[in-house]
């Protein structure tokens, strides 16, 4: 089980950013897969998630509205769509995911998942 986050860069506030996810030695639609960010000297923070199957997706209440998840099953690759962007968003940006399957349901607790792939880092300038 392997995962490659990807598509950070330096963006203006107020700018789009679109993080991929890409899995490997896995089908991404069969577990629950979380996004989440840790900016320095502070824990890492659940930004949202997708469930297996129907895909079900939650949000945290810092980038709800702004950030989107999305997956395309033909390219086995996860999607986070960061919009409105302002430097709190700041961080390196990780997915993960949890072997624990719930229909409908994933966490934004970090402690649930089980493999992490390599962070993407994410810059908003003001």
């Amino acid at each position: 089980v392997q995962l490659q986050a990807s598509g950070g860069g330096l963006v203006q506030a107020g700018g789009s950013l679109r993080l991929s996810c890409v899995a490997s030695g896995f089908t991404l639609d069969d577990l629950p897969i979380g996004w989440f960010r840790q900016a320095p000297g502070k824990a890492r923070e659940g930004v949202g998630c997708i469930s297996s199957g129907d895909g079900a997706t939650y949000y945290s209440d810092s980038v709800k509205g702004r950030f989107t998840i999305s997956r395309d099953s033909a390219k086995n690759t996860l999607y986070l769509q960061m919009n409105i962007l302002n430097p709190e968003d700041t961080a390196d940006y990780y997915c993960a995911a949890d072997f624990l399957v719930i229909p409908g349901q994933c966490s934004l607790h970090s402690y649930e998942y089980d493999a992490w792939g390599r962070g993407t880092q994410v810059t908003v300038s003001s």
